[in-house]
């Protein structure tokens, strides 16, 4: 079995974080990112090394620097971030059905104009 290098270990631990960060399992983040469930493993795990590509698309769907994830710099607000991701993920869950879903189209939409 190939050992694992330090630096992809580090970097995986740093993804994971993030991921966990966002309230995400490691299936929906392969569904945002384009990878598989298992690649995703493997970068969280260190088995396999992250490319540019990928960093890049998992920077994007965690909005976060790649900074974060290269040095495991943390965005640190003091929580701040974490505290307005949950009021607002409770807030659309208050929404009636019809209101929700056309919310959740103006924020992939602004999110999509975002990413490009």
């Amino acid at each position: 079995m190939k050992e694992k290098k330090s630096i992809n270990v580090e970097i995986g631990l740093n993804v994971k974080h993030a991921r966990e960060n966002a309230g995400l399992t490691q299936e929906r983040f392969a569904e945002m990112i384009g990878l598989g469930e298992k690649h995703v493993s493997a970068i969280e795990c260190g088995a396999v090394g992250l490319s540019l590509t990928s960093l890049r698309k998992i920077c994007n769907a965690l909005s976060i620097s790649s900074d974060a994830i290269l040095f495991g710099t943390p965005a640190d607000d003091g929580g701040e971030r974490a505290a307005a991701s949950k009021m607002l993920a409770e807030r659309l869950e208050r929404l009636p059905d019809e209101q929700f879903w056309e919310a959740k189209d103006i924020v992939d939409k602004l999110l999509a104009a975002l990413m490009k």
